[in-house]
């Protein structure tokens, strides 16, 4: 079996995010950037499989610039067998980058592809819905639980109602949940052997995807400031202003 784990680079999550001055977007200079939570569960989830005993090979990639090789370095440190950077200087919108997926996908005959549900710079819960659909392969989404056997996988996703147990055929695309793992300390040792690993370096030209953005950002601005509140100590008061509130909505 081959699974391939996608994994984007993005502002961690404890760093402070700036708008830039013009409004174009988030000013990322001097930001600490990091593998994506949930694509690190992803990474958890494939290595863990493979350590149970199934004939597997972990295959990480990413798609940016050149600076994307240090999330492929902590893949490395998880225990994946290789790593694929597909670079581009490009900002790559969720379609442009599932199309990349199916093309990578195509090339290696995967036949399994676990990633995060959602990547927490923008939150666009797209890409890998999309890479199913282009590739017309069974997909899971938001998945707490994830056993693969004898040509299936059966997944427990969380929804609305609760959970939902479902059994689908590979290949297949599965996005993972936060509650599936709680990924692995990754110890000093590891994180040294996997600086003297290497990827494989693909230009995102040679895998002829049409990369051009359908999307044009207007604006980009910080939320506002949430008001202070107003301590009311007489009940009177309190239910008068509450009352008045009402009739505004009203």
């Amino acid at each position: 079996m081959k699974i391939l784990v996608p994994v984007k680079r993005v502002a961690d999550y404890n760093a402070k995010i700036r708008v830039s001055p013009d409004g174009s977007g988030v000013d990322l200079s001097n930001v600490k950037m990091s593998a994506n939570p949930f694509d690190e569960i992803a990474l958890e989830e494939a290595v863990r499989i493979k350590e149970s005993g199934v004939d597997a090979e972990v295959i990480a990639v990413t798609v940016g610039s050149a600076q994307a090789i240090d999330v492929l370095k902590t893949a490395f440190a998880f225990g994946v067998d290789r790593a694929i950077l597909i670079q581009t200087d490009a900002q790559l919108e969720p379609l442009a980058v599932a199309k990349t997926l199916r093309a990578l996908v195509e090339k290696e005959n995967i036949d399994l592809v676990l990633m995060g549900k959602q990547a927490i710079d923008d939150d666009s819960n797209q890409t890998g819905q999309m890479l199913a659909g282009l590739l017309d392969y069974a997909q899971a989404t938001f998945a707490s639980k994830v056993e693969p056997s004898n040509g299936t996988v059966s997944v427990t996703r969380e929804v609305d109602g609760g959970l939902e147990a479902i059994s689908i055929n590979l290949p297949a695309v599965i996005t993972v949940d936060l509650r599936l793992n709680q990924p692995r300390y990754l110890t000093l040792p590891n994180i040294m052997k996997a600086k003297k690993k290497t990827a494989e370096e693909i230009a995102i030209s040679a895998l002829g995807i049409d990369a051009s953005p359908r999307l044009k950002v207007l604006s980009t601005y910080e939320p506002e400031k949430r008001k202070s509140g107003t301590v009311y100590r007489d009940t009177d008061a309190f239910v008068s202003k509450f009352l008045a509130v009402l009739a505004e909505v009203k």
